[in-house]
């Protein structure tokens, strides 16, 4: 039996009890497992992230720039605070030594070959809890075809999530035949908020990504969407993060770049160190050059 220890004298009495918030928004209410799975996800010191999307395969197999993911990503990896990616790529490739976050893509079943709205749920939370995940993501068609079924696809995995502590990303799906607009980009993410989503991925739009942002009560990333000369992508990043992002979720425009290492770098000084565009394409440039 051990020896019995002293009593305590140093209480600090005359001292009071530091309760620290939390440096997201809309987060302060959440559970302590949820916020230390948010700070794996977002740098504490900045409040922001830098996520590299490789999860397309889901849907449109080995696109461009994924065709080998141990030889393009891997490498490049640990540039990025979070991969969004599947089930299956995690397990096969990424290594468990991995120190980043990992959001999980959890919803699928259409391919590019059909409508793609007609999404489920498509990973148990058990075997997101065994991969020790920080988020599960998953694709909400606000004004699609299966609208209602993408909204209940989410409201599910909330319910899992706020069960076990892992935050929910809703992912605000676009069709073709929609405005890409602020008043759509308004009306998804906050439906997607109200409805318990941890965080929200939506498109930058140039005329009131602002208003999007400040009418969503949880944080925004950005989505990366369709590949853009680096420049462009730079502006892109660094306008929506002025106007209130909390970061991006960038896939194609750092894999298919001419130089994904030296893309990425300048995407994380854009997010982390607040460079100009212009700053981060020098940067950008030199790294490039300095790989030739």
């Amino acid at each position: 039996m051990p020896e019995v220890d002293q009593e305590g004298k140093d209480y600090g009495i005359n001292i009071p009890v530091k309760t620290e918030g939390f440096f997201l928004k809309g987060a302060s209410a959440l559970d302590w497992g949820m916020k230390n799975r948010f700070s794996r996800i977002f740098n504490p010191k900045t409040g922001r992230t830098v996520m590299l999307a490789i999860d397309h395969g889901y849907f449109q197999g080995p696109t461009t720039g994924l065709e080998r993911i141990d030889l393009n990503i891997v490498p490049i990896a640990h540039y990025a605070d979070t991969l969004m990616l599947t089930r299956g790529i995690l397990r096969t490739t990424i290594p468990p030594t991995y120190q980043g976050g990992i959001v999980l893509r959890a919803s699928g079943g259409p391919s590019i070959l059909k409508e793609l709205s007609n999404e489920q749920i498509a990973v148990d939370i058990e075997d997101a809890i065994r991969l020790n995940v920080s988020a599960l993501a998953v694709q909400v068609f606000i004004g699609g075809e299966y609208e209602t079924q993408s909204v209940h696809n989410l409201t599910r995995l909330v319910d899992m999530g706020n069960r076990y502590g892992i935050p929910i990303l809703a992912v605000t799906a676009v069709g073709k035949d929609m405005a890409r607009d602020a008043r759509y980009f308004r009306l998804a993410c906050r439906i997607c908020a109200e409805l318990g989503a941890h965080y929200v991925k939506t498109y930058y739009v140039p005329d009131g990504f602002a208003t999007v942002a400040a009418s969503c009560p949880v944080p925004l990333v950005m989505a990366g969407g369709k590949k853009i000369p680096e420049l462009e992508a730079l502006k892109m990043t660094y306008n929506a993060i002025q106007e209130g992002a909390a970061g991006v979720d960038m896939g194609r425009n750092i894999f298919q770049s001419e130089s994904p290492a030296a893309m990425i770098q300048a995407v994380r000084a854009v997010v982390h160190e607040n460079l100009s565009p212009q700053e981060a394409y020098e940067l950008f440039l030199q790294l490039k050059h300095q790989k030739t």
